[in-house]
């Protein structure tokens, strides 16, 4: 018997219904556990006393539990035995929009984030992070310098931060970085921190950054955290060098992996 031209193989639509029925799970505890907290949250945001690592743990809880509801093996491998020195700054690659609840979960303490402006224009959950958090519009030399005194203070008052030195989500997360910008290295060096190289192989794998669409696919996760990186005595010429080091790291793992985009 001849195929019809528009036939497609059963594995392949039991394959989609229950990509579909997965999407649905996982954006349904993606949401629920975010409403239920989030009068908490906006009350905290309001305090003037300083409510950020409230909000901030409120964070971590809610990015913890959405990822244990989706059911996903994350593997955490961390190079230097012990804590991780505070404060310090992180830099990780950029390549799926739960890469920030990968790091809330995975981070103990207040982590400040260094994220972009059009975060804060987010409904209802953008606002809580503006006020928390650090935002910087890259485009803007005004907003960057603004970013990095913020960061300064953030630094001088014990609270690690995260940068993505991409600036965003690279096209082909996986299998090409985007060239980091200096910001962060810049910051570690003037404060005198530690400089933590983060990656995260496989988030792409989980949710990929596709325009127009909603994707998601069950897939194990993965973060790696590097030895710090002293940066005592360093200048700003040797931020070329540094970022050719956490460059290389990351893409190393990049490599152990075999993470390619989908």
């Amino acid at each position: 018997m001849k195929r019809s031209p528009n036939f497609a193989p059963m594995p392949h639509a039991i394959r989609s219904i229950k990509q579909g029925l997965y999407t649905a799970w996982a954006v349904w505890w993606f949401i629920v556990p975010f409403l239920l907290i989030l009068p908490a949250q906006w009350a905290f945001s309001k305090w003037r006393g300083g409510g950020g690592p409230w909000v901030h743990a409120l964070n971590r809880f809610w990015s913890t539990f959405s990822i244990a509801l989706w059911g996903m093996p994350v593997e955490v491998v961390r190079a230097a035995p012990g804590p991780l020195p505070r404060p310090c700054v992180y830099v990780s690659n950029h390549g799926s929009y739960i890469d920030i609840m990968l790091l809330f979960k995975t981070i103990p303490g207040f982590l400040n984030m260094m994220g972009k402006a059009s975060l804060a224009r987010v409904p209802v959950w953008g606002p809580l992070f503006g006020n928390v958090y650090i935002t910087v519009d890259r485009s803007s030399a005004v907003s960057r310098g603004r970013a990095l005194i913020a960061a300064r203070r953030a630094l001088a008052a014990g609270q690690s931060i995260a940068i993505f030195p991409e600036g965003r989500i690279s096209p082909r997360p996986g299998a090409e970085l985007l060239p980091f910008q200096d910001g962060a290295f810049l910051l570690a060096i003037e404060a005198g921190v530690p400089l933590v190289p983060v990656c995260m192989p496989l988030n792409h794998m989980f949710m990929p950054d596709v325009a127009g669409k909603l994707r998601v696919r069950y897939h194990r996760l993965k973060i790696v955290f590097h030895t710090p990186i002293d940066t005592t005595g360093l200048t700003a010429a040797d931020v070329p060098a540094l970022k050719a080091q956490v460059l290389g790291l990351i893409a190393g793992d990049f490599l152990l992996e075999g993470a390619v985009k989908p």
